[in-house]
């Protein structure tokens, strides 16, 4: 703005300064480079010193109105909730991405513990045959030692129905998606818990204690220790893959109860910032 109206005034015509006493000069030869070059002639300005003058009178008139539009310029958006040091991190559009990514990881915790869960039975069914097979009875020959044809017992068809159910596990390759999907909760999960502290600090300059704070401390937390359990378990140590179910099965049971308290935080976020 300082600079088209710089520009502006520097279009308009500049009138030297003539006292009331002095005659008007006529401009007798048409050509104005004449004029302007003409020494002798005392009422008309110096061309240099009308230049200089034009100079200072834009250098004036720019640095007054840029202190003058300044303020406006710097002036915070309606959409930054605090002073506006941050920029759009004070948005609604980063405030609501915590409740958007926390939302899917609830889900995501749900798909991850069901992973488990079938994994989990990939060995249990495998202890279930191991189980069954010494209840089998050993199978009746002839005197002649040739085994007897006989229908298969109810354990031995028990023990085909698991082998059967255990293959068609083993092609889910759980171990791994359940493996992968935890270390995506762990990583991203862990990120985004902080981050959502971090813009409400943005948004409002502190942080408020509360449940929904303490339960996303402790969801935090508990995704670090059932995450720590994992080398004692791919060493078969039970009691580390019991405590590891158990952990997960608080975890989610915090994130439902922490759902109610989101939800009022989000209420806020659209009550006290504007887009974007």
């Amino acid at each position: 703005m300082a600079a088209t109206l710089s520009l502006l005034k520097l279009k308009l015509p500049i009138t030297p300064k003539i006292s009331p006493q002095s005659p008007i000069p006529k401009l007798q030869n048409p050509s104005i480079s004449a004029k302007l070059t003409n020494p002798k002639d005392p009422h008309f300005p110096d061309p240099l010193n009308l230049f200089h003058q034009n100079i200072d009178t834009l250098k004036s008139a720019s640095l007054s109105l840029s202190a003058l539009t300044l303020p406006f310029l710097l002036q915070p958006k309606d959409a930054l909730a605090v002073g506006g040091e941050f920029g759009i991190l004070e948005g609604r559009s980063f405030a609501l991405i915590h409740p958007i990514v926390m939302g899917a990881f609830f889900f995501y915790t749900l798909w991850a513990g069901y992973l488990g869960w079938q994994w989990r039975r990939v060995r249990t069914i495998q202890n279930e045959i191991n189980e069954l097979k010494k209840q089998v009875k050993p199978t009746p020959v002839t005197p002649d030692g040739k085994p007897v044809e006989a229908p298969p017992s109810p354990v031995e068809l028990k023990i085909q129905q698991l082998t059967e159910e255990r293959k068609e596990l083993l092609k889910g390759s759980y171990r791994d998606r359940h493996f992968n999907a935890g270390s995506i909760l762990l990583g991203f999960g862990v990120l985004e818990a902080v981050g959502g502290g971090v813009n409400t600090w943005f948004r409002t300059g502190k942080l408020f204690p509360g449940p929904h704070l303490f339960a996303g401390a402790g969801i935090t937390v508990l995704w670090a220790l059932a995450a720590a359990l994992v080398p004692a378990m791919q060493k078969g140590n039970e009691t580390a893959r019991n405590l590891h179910i158990a952990l997960n099965a608080l975890n989610v049971l915090l994130f439902v109860w922490q759902i109610p308290t989101g939800i009022d935080i989000v209420f806020k976020v659209f009550e006290f910032t504007k887009w974007p």
